[in-house]
């Protein structure tokens, strides 16, 4: 399973594409390819998402799931969903309604 990832262009936050057809900022939500052709569709989203500004660092990550919640398999892509790792009061983590992935 795997689901596209990249950085938003305008502020650098670490995005997924979701099942709302859009880039979201949990990935919670991300749309996840279990397939080849689940994995080139996301990929050409996001090409076309790359031409057209929007993001950048466009890279499709592998992820497994743990009950309902989706875990990226590499610790770099765990510490992007979940970080920054500054400070607990800056980023994702310091929302009320987040919950670590891992």
């Amino acid at each position: 399973m795997k689901v596209l990832t990249a950085n938003r262009l305008i502020d650098g936050e670490v995005v997924w594409y979701g099942t709302g057809e859009a880039w979201i900022e949990l990935i919670d939500g991300a749309r996840i390819a279990r397939d080849k052709a689940g994995e080139e569709m996301l990929q050409a989203i996001g090409k076309a998402a790359l031409a057209a500004n929007l993001v950048v660092d466009v890279d499709l990550i592998d992820v497994e799931l743990a009950g309902d919640r989706i875990v990226p398999t590499r610790l770099r892509e765990r510490i992007r969903a979940a970080g920054p790792t500054n400070h607990r009061h800056h980023g994702k983590q310091a929302r009320p309604d987040f919950a670590p992935a891992a």
